[in-house]
């Protein structure tokens, strides 16, 4: 998700003479406050100073609005968990409190105050956090009760933090030390730390899971060098390198569906997309690359930071050319009406759809340009796809009886539903009876306050 926009930064920042074309120029004016994909990219919420808008995707050629919510103004965070209903919401006219929606009842369930600013909002089928400066609060998903505050965590201004979406884990990251370049590894499934991870040397400025929540990427704020490590146990098992000299801002980093590819947005026009090549570290005869990758890896951790980075060059795999730099956005991969598709939102108010070649990878080629800002003159228009939307339940027992060709593009993973084909429902997800969120008396409007 975008951090606030009073943190983005202007101007250029030039560390020594650099020959790529790319460039950083003075931001350009943004329309929207914020947007976010949805956990499998199949929809797109922003928002702004009339509220939030929901956008299925659906389609390339058209970008239907299946939900304008006005209960909110200057909406600067906004979340869908999945292809539910439910929809959680920050406005900056009280950024202290966490509004939870039923958007197709436009009703809401209940909100959470805190004793200061909301900086980002993570969901899965478990878990919801909150992420203040200072703290984390960790809620039940199902009921929103709050299972557990973490206090006194390391400044965190830009609310840094990243949620795994897999069904059968709830991996929580944060700068957790206060030691630049680390991330704490939380397990917020079972309440309990796992590890800190040496991520960079210079402090994190993003960081990602992947859908299955076993890879986890980071990027350092100088913006040169992603590293993707296994989870939960930290080992590093790839480096990229987007840059030699010049600092940017990476503004995302997200992982294709089926863990092949990394996609990393800056604040500059380039937008790369890394291939992770896999090796099955359990054959008996491993092959001389993977060997002398693994030699190379150990060696590095004992050379100056400016050798080590001269062993690491891989490049991208694929770019994404942009009209304009200067602006956040945001990044993913996924496939829409079959076809792999790049996909860059941007806070000037537009969604950019590319086709992306998974098999030689280069030059992205641009098929769509979709507006996502309304005029000042001009009413939201509502698509009736919000009809179609799946309650919560349905949500999460969608990929029970799903044909194992419905996820024949990924690889050990389904992204209906995430789990793994055949897979059953852990019993503890209806313990209690299904979610439903289209019950209003399951969740009866009612105000909580945390502090």
């Amino acid at each position: 998700m975008f951090e606030p926009i009073l943190e983005f930064g202007t101007g250029e920042r030039l560390r020594g003479l650099d020959s790529s074309p790319e460039k950083v120029r003075p931001e350009r004016p943004a329309r929207l406050h914020c947007a976010s994909f949805n956990q499998d990219t199949t929809s797109l919420v922003v928002g702004d100073r009339n509220g939030y808008r929901l956008f299925s995707l659906s389609a390339v050629d058209r970008l239907d609005c299946i939900h304008h919510g006005p209960e909110s103004s200057d909406v600067c965070i906004a979340e869908r968990l999945f292809s539910s209903s439910l929809m959680v919401v920050v406005s900056k006219s009280t950024p202290f409190t966490m509004n939870i929606y039923h958007f197709k009842k436009g009703t809401e369930i209940c909100n959470y105050s805190y004793s200061s600013n909301i900086l980002a909002l993570k969901l899965n089928r478990q878990r919801l956090i909150v992420c203040l400066e200072e703290a984390l609060y960790i809620h039940n998903i199902k009921d929103m009760k709050l299972l557990k505050s973490i206090l006194n965590t390391p400044p965190n201004p830009k609310g840094l933090c990243a949620l795994s979406v897999s069904h059968s884990s709830a991996y929580l990251a944060y700068p957790g030390s206060f030691t630049a370049g680390e991330i704490t590894l939380y397990d917020a499934l079972n309440l309990s730390p796992v590890r800190v991870i040496s991520a960079h040397a210079s402090h994190v400025a993003a960081v990602s899971f992947s859908a299955s929540g076993s890879i986890m990427a980071t990027a350092s704020e100088k913006g040169t060098v992603i590293r993707v490590f296994s989870v939960p146990d930290g080992a590093r098992l790839f480096e990229f390198r987007r840059g030699l000299k010049r600092y940017v801002s990476i503004s995302s980093l997200s992982f294709s569906a089926d863990e092949q590819f990394l996609c990393v947005s800056s604040n500059t026009e380039t937008v790369h997309v890394f291939k992770l090549e896999h090796h099955n570290s359990s054959q008996d005869s491993p092959s001389w690359s993977v060997y002398m990758g693994k030699v190379f890896s150990a060696a590095s951790t004992y050379l100056p930071s400016q050798v080590s980075d001269m062993m690491h060059q891989d490049r991208a795999f694929a770019t994404v050319h942009l009209s304009q730099s200067g602006g956040r956005n945001i990044s993913a991969l996924s496939t829409i009406q079959k076809t792999p598709r790049l996909l860059v939102a941007s806070l000037d108010g537009h969604l950019y759809i590319y086709n992306v070649n998974l098999q030689d990878g280069g030059d992205c080629r641009l098929v769509k340009k979709h507006r996502l800002f309304e005029s000042a003159d001009e009413a939201p228009v509502v698509s009736d796809l919000h009809v179609e939307t799946p309650s919560y339940a349905e949500t999460v027992a969608t990929s029970t009886n799903q044909d194992s060709t419905a996820s024949s593009s990924l690889t050990g993973y389904s992204e209906d539903g995430g789990l793994r084909p055949g897979e059953l429902i852990p019993d503890h997800e209806f313990a209690d009876g299904p979610l439903r969120l289209d019950d209003e008396q399951e969740f009866p409007p009612v105000s909580f306050r945390n502090s």
